[in-house]
């Protein structure tokens, strides 16, 4: 009796075991098309940019306007006190001028965020949507520089794949295929089973 009532339990628990695995992939799936959507809405935005992309870049290297440079210049100067609730306020502000496709303005007000608030829970976002930002603008650049600070200043931060990867997007419109396929192996190595590792994985089958 004792026997078959462990066996039950055993088979009641990989029964949850099994419930759980299919939620969790649903859930990965689901992440992996709402990054997509909203990665395909950003590249709409700079429909029209072509070939002026990379001239955008270059002038904006050789003219030192890059937004990500004063940015980490002048964060420690600028920094402020930590305020979660102005911090929030402040963070979603800059994220409603992207969904707005308002680039320019999203691109100063994110800037403006990380020099305020160099330390904020928010900080590694606000550093990743500033390269998705500077993406959409055409100014590829300044996106490398935004994307490769998330990893180098938040290492810990949950965007960090997804910055990767879009950091390989850049070394491959900038015509660095050799160092964009080195950074999507570092993510499949590094970060296996997420979205940004899936779509390495896809990537690097292409190149």
């Amino acid at each position: 009796m004792q026997l078959q009532q462990m066996q039950e339990e055993v088979a009641r628990l990989r029964g949850m075991v099994e419930e759980q695995q299919n939620e969790i992939q649903r859930l990965k799936q689901e992440s992996l098309e709402r990054y997509q959507d909203l990665d395909s809405r950003l590249a709409s935005g700079a429909a029209g940019a072509g070939a002026a992309q990379q001239n955008s870049a270059a002038g904006a290297a050789s003219a030192g306007t890059s937004p990500a440079a004063p940015a980490n210049q002048q964060a420690a100067a600028g920094a402020e006190p930590g305020d979660p609730a102005k911090e929030k306020l402040y963070y979603d502000a800059a994220f409603d001028l992207i969904k707005a496709k308002d680039f320019d303005k999203a691109s100063q007000a994110f800037t403006a965020f990380l020099r305020k608030y160099p330390n904020s829970q928010y900080a590694g976002n606000a550093q990743y949507w500033l390269g998705e930002v500077n993406l959409a603008k055409g100014d590829l650049q300044a996106a490398g520089q935004a994307f490769a600070r998330v990893s180098q200043a938040y290492p810990q931060h949950p965007k960090v794949p997804d910055s990767l990867y879009k950091l390989a997007d850049v070394e491959q419109r900038l015509g660095r295929a050799d160092k964009a396929k080195g950074i999507l192996q570092q993510i499949i190595a590094q970060y296996p089973g997420t979205s940004a590792a899936q779509l390495a994985q896809r990537d690097l089958q292409r190149l």
